[in-house]
């Protein structure tokens, strides 16, 4: 059996995440997605960012580092799977230095956002698919 792809590979294969593909290169952020890990990755969907105000996305696709902070909000240490967040209330740290706030009684919920399908295994991590975009808090 092979190994699996990487996070960047798995997500650039699949249709419905290529406002993220997108973003994570205009941020930089490619090759460190594609290291070593573990990392998990809240991968919001397009129809996710298409939830967005009118012309949030451009604008942030013209602001890498506004844009990085928000897609390493998406983004924690380590490979967390579903049922290690099962019957949980976490505030776990994110990559970005914020919390995110882990909702695991009934499904899982990441602040706001469903997690609409969970523990796609990567080689250097695992992804859980959301279905809206996470807005670190502003300082």
């Amino acid at each position: 059996m092979s190994q699996p792809a990487d996070i960047v590979d798995i997500l650039a294969a699949n249709p419905q995440f290529s406002t993220l593909v997108a973003a994570a290169g205009a941020a930089n952020l490619v090759d460190t997605l594609k290291g070593d890990g573990p990392f998990t990755v809240f991968a919001p969907t397009d129809a996710a960012f298409a939830k967005l105000p009118a012309g949030t996305v451009e604008a942030l696709l013209a602001d890498p580092a506004a844009l990085a902070a928000i897609l390493t909000y998406h983004v924690v240490p380590g490979a967390v799977t579903s049922d290690q967040l099962a019957g949980q209330r976490l505030d776990v740290a994110t990559v970005n230095g914020a919390t995110v706030h882990v909702n695991g009684t009934n499904g899982v919920r990441v602040n706001t956002a469903n997690v609409t399908q969970a523990d796609i295994t990567a080689s250097n991590g695992v992804i859980h698919v959301i279905d809206t975009v996470l807005l670190p808090p502003s300082n």
